[in-house]
């Protein structure tokens, strides 16, 4: 019999997502609608976060897919079936009045073979990925003006247990664990944990810096942070998130990076990957296992410069180990924390102002990146990460995976 977590788990689980995550950390309120996205596989969890929308007084929007299966699976049909033009499909009027109806959108990942994928052309994947970026472009938007929020959460399957060679027990305390799953009262928890990180994230964005020097046995990587930047955290966007980011200016990275993670790309799984950058592009890709399809995700139009730059300090995160989830990947803490970037898209609200100001023509000369793509790469080994600030000193700002910046004073108009 297929494994099922306790229902009380569940069901703090969902609250835990309606009721603090949607909403960028504040919840729903009575009459919003909800997009609830996910797939058999995640049934249980789907069926309660439907039910805690609708306590709240929302209204649920359903998108339901079948899982993945080895015998059939529609999302691997449809790349072995789709003519260009079924691929280049996307439902214009359909996609503008969803988003044009949703308040939120509430995505639970649960892919039932995480490698379903797997030997499928990685050019008709991110073709697809093309195809759709006008819908990612009104959601971010939307996003914008303050009127769309949205969650990712993981739902543990048997398939993701085993990818990350765990039983799937062990995998979903992990889960139950680095949600506080197993507290009464999660929300409380999270509102605490939130007020960490933003003590950390204002002490950063009290330091006036110019450019950040990534150092290690595995990197040496120089990012700009750019014109009116500001970092951000994930909590609420993603759950579980501990993480702190922002989304540097793309044309000031230059040096090398190893990443000790694996990366789960359109299916398929790239083992070492290795990264040179000159002039702020990917001068050279490197990978031990499925080259060619880092190579072609680097294809995709602007894919090849760096969207996102994040730190997690590892006194936060409860997660421990590999779970071959990047969004648990993203927020491993560990003995060291993580430093991971993400390649291709940026997030506009890292713009330290109005982003729903900006048109793409500001969001360029800002240096912000627009891709269809984006995607997080991790490691975890241990990194300095030092501060070049624009009066040309010198501040350490990460170090064996903690943030040193308890000595950094912030105004209290900044605080939130």
């Amino acid at each position: 019999m297929a494994y099922v977590p306790d229902r009380a788990v569940l069901e703090r689980y969902a609250r835990l997502l309606v009721e603090f995550a949607l909403g960028t950390g504040e919840g729903i309120a009575a009459g919003d609608v909800v997009q609830v996205s996910g797939n058999d596989a995640c049934k249980p969890l789907y069926v309660e976060a439907c039910k805690a929308v609708w306590r709240a007084g929302g209204h649920v929007i359903h998108q339901y897919m079948p899982a993945e299966d080895a015998q059939d699976d529609v999302q691997r049909a449809f790349y072995e079936l789709a003519s260009d033009e079924q691929i280049d499909f996307l439902p214009e009027r359909y996609a503008r009045a969803l988003i044009d109806q949703l308040d939120h959108t509430l995505v639970i990942h649960s892919p039932a073979l995480p490698r379903s994928l797997d030997g499928v052309d990685p050019a008709r994947q991110m073709r697809r990925a093309l195809a759709r970026k006008p819908e990612h472009d009104w959601e971010q938007a939307k996003e914008n003006r303050g009127e769309w929020s949205w969650t990712v959460a993981s739902y543990g399957t048997p398939g993701m247990a085993a990818e990350a060679q765990m039983p799937i027990e062990a995998y979903w305390d992990q889960i139950i664990r680095a949600c506080f799953l197993d507290l009464e009262d999660p929300v409380s928890r999270w509102r605490e944990v939130r007020r960490t990180i933003h003590t950390t994230r204002d002490r950063l964005n009290a330091l006036p810096i110019d450019r950040l020097h990534v150092e290690g046995a595995d990197v040496d990587l120089w990012v700009t942070l750019g014109e009116r930047r500001r970092w951000r955290d994930g909590v609420g966007a993603n759950l579980p998130s501990f993480e702190l980011f922002t989304s540097p200016d793309w044309r000031g990275t230059e040096g090398w990076i190893r990443f000790s993670e694996p990366l789960y790309a359109f299916g398929t799984l790239i083992k070492g990957v290795e990264l040179e950058f000159r002039g702020g592009l990917v001068s050279r890709a490197l990978a031990a296992e499925n080259e060619p399809v880092l190579h072609e995700l680097l294809a995709t139009e602007n894919a090849d410069r760096i969207g996102e730059f994040s730190l997690t300090d590892a006194r936060l995160s409860p997660i421990d180990r590999f779970m071959a989830d990047t969004l648990y990947d993203e927020n491993v803490g560990g003995p060291f924390g993580n430093t991971h970037i993400a390649l291709g898209d940026s997030y506009h609200d890292a713009y330290d102002g109005d982003p729903a100001t900006l048109d793409s023509q500001a969001l360029e000369r800002l240096g912000f990146n627009a891709s269809a793509i984006h995607t997080d790469i991790v490691s975890t080994t241990n990194r300095t990460v030092t501060a070049l600030l624009r009066d040309g000193t010198e501040r350490l700002i990460y170090a064996d995976g903690h943030f040193q910046l308890d000595d950094v004073e912030v105004a209290a108009a900044t605080l939130s």
